[in-house]
């Protein structure tokens, strides 16, 4: 991979990790149609996510330590002795950590077990273009049907094992993790942008959990001869990180006061170009 298309690469990560339309299908469709025409690989675009997860570690940073400080004092027995009281019971930012934790849970048990699956089977393109549409009616649904009254400390746990799952169906690319898990969201009550930031703050153990695995144990294919090359993913992981960060920024200002309709609408169209490319032999879907 040449240092141009790693930067191509790691822009169009950026640009999509936090919209819901799905970066993994991004980094999957765009190496087909680069000129050295293959799969980047699920380690390469797990990688790479540690640099738009970044971004969010830099955008939430304040919410982050209130909530891991909250946690900490709840399990400590600051705000109680009691067994309700160590689970949040008396600390919204507490509880919230609680939810981030058993919400990852999902995501890191189905991507160990089905790895192998999720690294080869997974990434065909056909399935890639059907998920994409079809989580796109479900992101319209969410958005037509749901309350949009809640905010993310009146989550419960139900509600976290729910998003968990959610969140944990983006294994499959063309779902989109921030589309499934704010689908989801919307379903539950909450509002757009409580949907987004439990989104972003979920995300956070699990992407760069995985990132960081992919990283060691497949150091030796991503150095490979015909591999992308660790430069490469580097400079892909840096670009994601800047890109990323502003795009965050527009995103949550943007739901604030518009639908996701133009999301819907671009799933269903790169859905139904990637169903054209492979008809036409153009791209390969394995």
């Amino acid at each position: 991979m040449t240092w141009w298309e790693a930067v191509v690469l790691g822009l169009v990560q950026g640009l999509t990790e936090f919209l819901p339309i799905s970066s993994s299908a991004h980094v999957r469709l765009l190496g087909e149609l680069l000129p050295h025409a293959a799969d980047p690989g699920a380690a390469f675009t797990a990688v790479i996510q540690i640099g738009t997860e970044a971004a969010v570690l830099v955008y939430f940073r304040k919410d982050i330590v209130q909530i891991v400080g909250a946690w900490f004092r709840a399990l400590a027995g600051h705000d109680g002795k009691d067994r309700a009281a160590r689970f949040g019971a008396h600390s919204p930012q507490a509880r919230l950590g609680w939810w981030v934790i058993i919400g990852s849970v999902p995501i890191v048990v189905l991507g160990v077990l089905f790895k192998d699956a999720i690294e080869t089977y997974a990434r065909n393109l056909y399935l890639t273009a059907t998920m994409l549409a079809v989580f796109a009616i479900v992101l319209a649904w969410a958005d037509r049907v749901g309350r949009k009254q809640r905010d993310v400390t009146e989550l419960k746990a139900k509600d976290a094992v729910a998003l968990g799952f959610a969140q944990a169906m983006a294994l499959i690319p063309g779902v989109s993790r921030s589309g499934g898990t704010i689908s989801i969201g919307l379903f539950l009550g909450l509002t757009r942008t409580a949907a987004a930031r439990y989104s972003f703050l979920l995300a956070i153990p699990a992407v760069l959990g995985s990132g960081f695995f992919e990283l060691i144990s497949e150091y030796e294919g991503l150095t490979a001869a015909d591999g992308p090359g660790l430069a490469a993913t580097a400079i892909a992981t840096v670009v994601a990180f800047v890109v990323g960060f502003g795009v965050i920024v527009w995103f949550l200002r943007l739901i604030s006061h518009r639908s996701f309709l133009p999301f819907v609408g671009y799933r269903l169209v790169l859905a139904a170009a990637i169903f054209t490319l492979l008809g036409a032999g153009a791209i390969s879907a394995t």
